[in-house]
Parts: C-alpha cells; structure tokens; sequence
C-alpha cells in the first residue's frame, strides 16, 4: 500500500482557502432536505446527471462485517451508499469523487462512550474525534448533567458526527435526592422512574449508570434495576461504569450482569478493566463471568480503550461517606479529629491498593485549580517539591487539601497492557474513547481524546498483531452499530448510511501521549457522514450533517441471548 495522499477530485469546483468544499455544503443542504429558494441560489446535490452524489474511487474496502477486504468503487447517493462495485466501473458516475487507491475504505467508527453529553452544541464539530475517524458519538453518562428535556434538546442540535443519548441514573437520583446518601422513599423512586420514562420517551437509546461516582455509588442495586425496567419498556440498553474496577471487579461485573437480568434489557459494560497493581490478571476471571451469563442467555458486552491509564476526578480518591453531602460536609469530617484519623487510614489503604501502589508518580495532574503550574505534572513532583516523601502517607494529605482547595481532574496509570489486549481479544469486546471534546492546546487531556481509534489500528493491529484489521473495523463499525440497534449503519453495503472513513493503513497512528497531548493523529484522511465529507484531505470542511439516532436500541423481543 502506498504511503502518499490521494487527493480528493472534485471536478470543476474551486475549493476556497478556510472553507468547506462547495460540494460538501452542497450536500448538507441535501442530506438536511433543505430546498433551495431558487435554481440560481442551490449548488445542485448532483451535478448533472451523474448518478451519484459521491465517488468512492479505488479504494480497498474493508465492509464492516469480520469479511476479507477486496478493491471497489463506492458509489453514494442521498446520504446512503447505492453501490458498491468490485469491478471498479463507478469512476466519472459521481457528481464528486474521492480517489482512495491504496487506502482502506472502511465503514465509520462508533466510540462507545465519551464526555460529549451536554457540550456538543457549544463545539459541533467535536474535531479531535472526528479526526480519529469516529462518525458515530455516544456520550453514555456516566456523572454529571443529561441534556433535559432531550426531546428539544436533540431537536435543535447540529452537530459534525452522529449522536445518541442516553437515561442517566446520575443526573436522575440528583433531580430527586441531591448528594444524600440514602435510598429513595417509594413516592421518591416514582419520580425518579418518571424521569427516565420521559427520557426514554424522547428518544433515549437507554439507561447510563456510573456507580463509581457520587451520588450514584450511594444507590443499592434494586433501584438501579427498577430504573432499568423502565429502559427496558422501551427497547433500551443498559450502559454501565461499574461500582468498582479494582479489588471489588468481579462483584461489580456481578451487580451488572444482575441489573440485565433482573432489568430484563442488554448489558454493555464501558471501559472494561483491572485497576490497581493487586488486580492485575483479573480480567481473566472477569471475562469469565460474561462468557458464563451469556451461557446463560444473559446479552452482556463489553468495551475498552487502548490505554493503561484512565482519567477522572478527585473524588474516586475518597470512600463515598466522606463525600456525601457536597463540600461543607466533607470539609467538617476532614476538620474533626477523631473522623479525620478514620479518613486518613482508609484513604489511605484505598490509594494503595487500587491507585497508587504506594508510587505518587501514577497520578498526573490534569487540571488541578488550586496549582494549575502543575497541570501535566505528578502528584509526586508536588510532594517533592513540599519536601514531602513519595508515599501515600503523603498523597493522603495531599488529596484532602486538594479536594478541600476545589479538586482535580487527573491521569491514573494504574492498568497492565496484558488486560487491555485480553480484554481487546474478546469476542463481546468494542471500543470507546472515554475522551472529551476538547480545544487544541488547551487544558491537560487524556491523550485518549485524540487517539483511540488511531492507536488501535496502529499499534495493535498493524505493529502488534493483536486483531487483524477486518476484526478490529468489524469491532468497531457492524458490531457497534448492531449493539445500539442501528443495522443500517456500520457496514458498506448497498442501503446503508453512508458513514464512511478512508485511512492509510500503513500510516495511521496516534501522535498524542501524556506529555504532550494535543497532538492528532496521523493516516486518517477523509472522514464522511451521512454521505457528506467533515474531513476531506485531512482538513474540516465545517459541515454537520450528524444524525441524532433514537431509541429503541432493541427490538422488545431482544431482551436475552445476542
């Protein structure tokens, strides 16, 4: 395969510096259904009478389905893909056209979970995953706020990559109880159900649950169950970050697997792991567990990220008593002796076991408000530069000033490369980014929100060998399509939606590391959505012709088995 850059050939059509190709615009205007107010003001969809609206040209197209990659023209037409030729006869049919010959020609991919929820109207184009290739966005919240009410919210987004959204457990238990440590009084749980019912309703594609987190890790399994009943009412999926990743793995995939039966809906577990040094190999016994509740005729699935470090708040420092209740309660704990002594031992074997291993360098500071001169740096630089030892005696102390001083965002390098390829090898196993929408140069990202899907094709397909590139698409693409109940999507096949990325698979790789996070990726080259181009020669053409893609995710009859 070669290694140079196949332009884009777009026939008579200048493309201005800065600007979106005329005929990606055009085609927004198509795929939207906007008709023009006059034949002089509209660039036509098609020129002509060319048959297509696009031209795939050349390219080795890998379906989407697991099959070997052949040579073929993709021709596309109202935003789906009219026809795929392996005689490669579709050149000069398309009213534009794309020369891929010596890339891949690959269905778009599909990132299970990101932090896109409630900002993907502020930053439409979400360009760092985009540019990974992703066409398909699900922001399964896990913390913090839904949009609400989502029906008009969904209604008025214009957005570059599809979406969908999801129920979030979170955001409902905080409508109705706030940061209480408690379970829901029946009358409470109505609202709660209320919530979600409506949710649900607008066109949710399930329930997201993150138990990890405060408020939610204060909930007993029955509520989440009885919240996934409702979900289940109406096709949904339930989508989960486990209550515990670390030393409590093989009970919280337990307590998952149960919310699927008892919930009567699919289970889909995000960002499937072993955290902490004594729970490294686990994963074997974890996937275990899915194997047997799929033998059972339980539907659970999983997914990953290619990476052995994860990212989130402060507060998965502290055991969830010393939260509750917000800020002024836990600064009264932390101010009380007798409590503090409490906190300090169990804070500190909880940081040992499960995030530090006793090595403060494993916390990198992402965002950290009170010294944001060490954003990017280790907890074990600001002990040092304290004269403090490099311990979690030390980092003990330091989090409670930390939390106490407004908390931090951080990297965790807490996993072991064998457990995520374990995990990657899986049959039941897709991806995610777990990234957020981010502004190039800005802030201290996880260099997952540039990288993902790049880093999988590069290093462990192409470098490592650990899937072939046709398991790893149809991960990516069919399967993941299939997992949301979208089956006209993730394939390249005649009637399907035309989400389509085209890629050097002999170039792509991630650029973005710890150190230096805002670095894209490279090998990827045209990204299109709905038959529109939002990456055309490597560069953002500014469309958005995303779809919002509704519930349900599953037929009512698909409750069990898959």
């Amino acid at each position: 395969m070669r290694g140079g850059a196949p332009a884009a050939r777009i026939p008579g059509r200048p493309t201005l510096p800065g600007t979106a190709p005329a005929f990606a615009a055009a085609l927004v205007l198509a795929a939207c259904g906007l008709a023009p107010e006059s034949a002089d003001d509209a660039p036509a969809s098609r020129a002509g009478d060319a048959p297509y609206d696009l031209v795939i040209v050349g390219g080795t197209v890998v379906d989407g389905t697991g099959g070997d990659r052949f040579t073929a023209d993709v021709g596309i037409r109202d935003g789906r893909v009219a026809e795929v030729a392996r005689e490669g006869e579709l050149s000069g049919q398309g009213a534009e056209e794309i020369d891929a010959v010596g890339l891949i020609v690959s269905p778009g991919f599909i990132d299970h979970h990101n932090h896109v929820q409630n900002q993907v109207h502020r930053r439409p184009l979400v360009e760092n995953f985009i540019r990974q290739g992703i066409t398909t966005i699900l922001p399964s919240l896990h913390s913090g706020d839904q949009p609400y009410p989502l029906r008009d919210y969904m209604e008025d987004l214009e957005v570059a990559p599809n979406i969908g959204f999801f129920a979030g457990h979170t955001w409902t238990r905080r409508q109705v109880l706030g940061l209480e440590d408690r379970a829901p009084t029946p009358e409470e749980l109505d609202e709660m159900r209320d919530l979600v019912r409506e949710t649900m309703e607008d066109g949710a594609l399930g329930l997201a649950s993150g138990l990890l987190y405060v408020p939610a890790n204060y909930a007993e399994t029955d509520e989440v169950i009885e919240l996934a009943k409702v979900a289940a009412e109406y096709g949904g999926i339930y989508y989960t970050h486990m209550r515990d990743e670390a030393r409590g793995l093989l009970p919280a995939v337990r307590e998952a697997i149960r919310i699927g039966a008892e919930g009567g809906l699919p289970v889909h577990i995000n960002h499937f792991k072993a955290m902490g040094v004594d729970s490294w190999g686990k994963t074997i016994e974890s996937l275990a567990l899915v194997d047997s509740a799929r033998a059972e005729g339980i539907d659970v699935k999983v997914d990953v990220y290619p990476y052995t470090a994860g990212s989130t708040g402060s507060g998965v420092l502290f055991p969830q008593w010393v939260l509750a209740g917000g800020i002024d309660s836990f600064r009264v704990r932390v101010t009380d002796p007798e409590t503090r002594r409490r906190v300090h031992r169990e804070i500190e074997e909880w940081m040992r076991r499960d995030w530090t291993g006793g090595d403060l360098s494993r916390i990198q500071f992402r965002t950290l408000r009170a010294f944001p001169e060490y954003n990017g740096r280790r907890m074990s630089d600001l002990a040092a530069d304290r004269g403090l030892p490099n311990n979690d005696a030390t980092g003990v102390q330091l989090a409670i000033e930390l939390q106490l001083a407004g908390g931090f965002s951080a990297i965790y390098h807490f996993m072991d490369e064998a457990d995520v390829i374990r995990i990657m090898r899986h049959p039941q196993a897709m991806f995610e980014t777990d990234g957020d929408p981010v502004g190039y140069g800005l802030g201290f990202p996880h260099p997952r929100s540039y990288g993902t899907f790049p880093r999988i094709l590069g290093r462990y397909v192409r470098e490592m060998g650990v899937l072939t590139l046709e398991e790893a698409i149809r991960k990516m693409t069919s399967m993941s399509a299939d997992q949301i109940g979208q089956s006209d999507r993730g394939r390249i096949a005649p009637g399907m939606w035309a989400d389509i990325t085209v890629f050097d698979a002999d170039r792509i790789i991630d650029q973005a590391d710890y150190v230096d996070p805002h670095r894209y990726s490279v090998g990827i080259h045209h990204v299109i959505v709905n038959g529109v181009p939002v990456i055309l020669d490597g560069s953002v053409t500014g469309a958005k012709p995303g779809h919002v893609l509704k519930g349900p995710a599953r037929h009512l009859t698909e409750t069990r088995g898959g």
